[in-house]
């Protein structure tokens, strides 16, 4: 079994990580653990360069507080204004005991304009979704993406993905040279 640290207790994040593990690694056994850690930067990231920093930060902290994992995954959700509107997305750091670092970035989407009001505002995402939609705790659920697809695509399945971008390095060693 291949220990991984998750550095969130959100369920929706771990039920992405370990979807992510599982798709990318066919066959392996994975427990994912839930941690509880920092990340150093804003509750809600405003930037691409902060959401990375941030999951970056995630990931390195979990190293800490489960050293005897295989992998160490951070999982940051981000907004940042862009010429079209505020564009959602996360960033996903996977750091591996051998010393690789893999990085994926979601898909992005632009958020309605009372969303990212409230976000401008200083709401998180998450709370100016359950604003705007009446909901309660929906970023540990469907999220935004969810909300405005019907859940087509949710957020689980947003994050998944960008899980199976970051272990690309570790899939293809021999193509992305020494840790």
């Amino acid at each position: 079994m291949t220990l991984v640290g998750l550095a969130s207790k959100n369920p929706l994040k771990l039920a992405a990580a370990l979807a992510g593990f599982q798709r990318m690694f066919a066959g392996g056994v994975f427990e994912v653990c839930a941690l509880s850690v920092a990340s150093a930067v804003a509750h809600q990231p405003r930037s691409d360069g902060e959401t990375l920093r941030g999951a970056t930060e995630r990931a390195q902290h979990a190293r800490a507080v489960l050293p005897d994992a295989e992998f160490w995954v951070g999982i940051e959700g981000g907004v940042e204004d862009q010429a079209g509107g505020m564009a959602a997305f996360a960033w996903v750091v996977i750091l591996s005991r051998d010393g690789r670092i893999g990085r994926g970035r979601s898909g992005a989407f632009f958020l309605p304009e009372a969303v990212a009001k409230l976000v401008r505002q200083g709401k998180e995402l998450g709370e100016a979704d359950d604003i705007v939609f009446s909901r309660a705790n929906s970023k540990q659920e469907e999220g935004a993406i969810g909300l405005l697809t019907g859940n087509v695509l949710d957020r689980r399945q947003l994050y998944a993905d960008a899980v199976i971008l970051a272990l690309v390095p570790f899939k293809n060693p021999e193509l992305y040279g020494p840790a």
